[in-house]
């Protein structure tokens, strides 16, 4: 058993060059559709939101089975809270939301993609609460600025 009772995960082996590798068999549910920014109405694709996670996590401490986790919760609200559509936004705040308890850095970077960061200045405001919830609100502040002398010049 697997995601909560929700998947049977099975272990098989090629038969011509033995190589091992995992399947997952889950119970095929209801189309749920996503509806999306521009109003347009998609099927929900899990891999779709494991690959935005997965995006968000690269090189980051975090396993193949804590995004799984947290794809897998998302889809179990989803569930529970919508019948036959559910917003986009819906999602992906749910989303940043796992993101920000797993790893700092992966809330940003998705963040930094979902919400359409254009400049330094999103970033620090999204930074912003969590340097405060850590009492380290001082840091951006603390940070010498860079002097003439230090800034590289163009060439």
């Amino acid at each position: 058993m697997a995601e909560n009772g929700a998947a049977i995960r099975r272990r098989r082996q090629c038969n011509r060059c033995g190589r091992r590798f995992t399947t997952y068999e889950r119970v095929e549910k209801r189309r749920l559709k996503v509806i999306k920014k521009d109003g347009s109405r998609v099927p929900y694709d899990r891999n779709k939101l494991k690959a935005g996670l997965e995006k968000a996590c690269w090189k980051r401490p975090i396993s193949d089975e804590q995004i799984e986790a947290v794809v897998s919760a998302i889809e179990e609200d989803i569930e529970r809270n919508f019948d036959n559509e559910v917003e986009s936004r819906y999602i992906g705040e749910l989303a940043m939301q796992y993101l920000r308890q797993l790893d700092q850095v992966a809330y940003v970077r998705f963040a930094s993609v979902y919400r359409q960061f254009e400049d330094a200045k999103d970033f620090v405001e999204e930074v912003q609460p969590m340097l405060s919830e850590s009492g380290s609100n001082s840091l951006l502040a603390s940070q010498p600025k860079p002097t003439s002398s230090q800034v590289p010049q163009n060439q």
